[in-house]
């Protein structure tokens, strides 16, 4: 378990660490070029992978929110069951990978409108979330706390299970017209691969594929 404990922490210490750094430094839709096909680009999600939203507006920001927190704790319980059992480390290390990019995302979405001054917010006139201009500061919100005893004024840009993740990583490999001359598609702008994702998004893709990968040698999974 200690070994397991140790992947979990040091993942979730490396994502903050990078996220914190980005909001903090960069403002909303900047970036910078480290290889033409590689760029850090931060953007903010208000939803789930490619932007998929779970309901609308903030009500479905906070439902997002807390079947994240339910996600999470079935892995873990499900991790724990499996590690005590036994499992093969084929199997445990790719699930606490998983484990590792739920909480992650979980922490983003549960403390960042409280951590951060701005953010993301979605406006309720025009039915869509509005981006902010600047960069962001930490906001000392259980300082806050402990000064006006108010849970309602914390100073962040939203409430509780109310943030977004920040993602930061954008890799357009391909990114060029199609010619004119080709039928249908001709003209077009094509980019490959236009989604930005964080490190959270990496691990939870490289424990699925490790599961796939060696599902041969799996064995003694414990499913309840």
């Amino acid at each position: 378990m200690k070994r397991i404990f140790l992947i979990v922490f040091f993942i979730l210490l490396i994502d903050q660490i990078l996220k914190i750094y980005i909001k903090t430094h960069f403002e909303l839709g900047s970036g910078v070029s480290i290889f033409p096909f590689f760029w850090i680009f931060f953007v903010e999600n208000p939803g789930m992978i490619y932007g998929i939203h779970f309901g609308n507006g903030y009500c479905g920001k906070i439902l997002l929110s807390v079947f994240r927190f339910f996600l999470v704790f079935f892995i873990f319980f499900f991790l724990y069951k499996n590690v005590k059992k036994g499992s093969s480390y084929y199997f445990t290390i790719p699930i606490s990978l998983i484990l590792s990019g739920a909480i992650g995302n979980f922490l983003d979405s549960a403390l960042y409108g409280l951590l951060f001054d701005t953010g993301t917010v979605y406006n309720n006139e025009y039915c869509k979330w509005i981006p902010y201009n600047g960069i962001s500061k930490i906001n000392y919100f259980f300082y806050n706390f402990l000064k006006n005893k108010n849970l309602v004024n914390l100073g962040g840009y939203a409430s509780f299970m109310g943030g977004c993740v920040v993602d930061l990583f954008y890799f357009p490999i391909i990114d060029t017209y199609i010619p004119h001359w080709i039928p249908i598609f001709g003209g077009q702008h094509f980019k490959f691969f236009k989604p930005v994702f964080n490190l959270s998004d990496i691990v939870i893709f490289a424990g699925f594929s490790l599961l796939l990968l060696f599902k041969n040698k799996i064995k003694n999974v414990k499913i309840l």
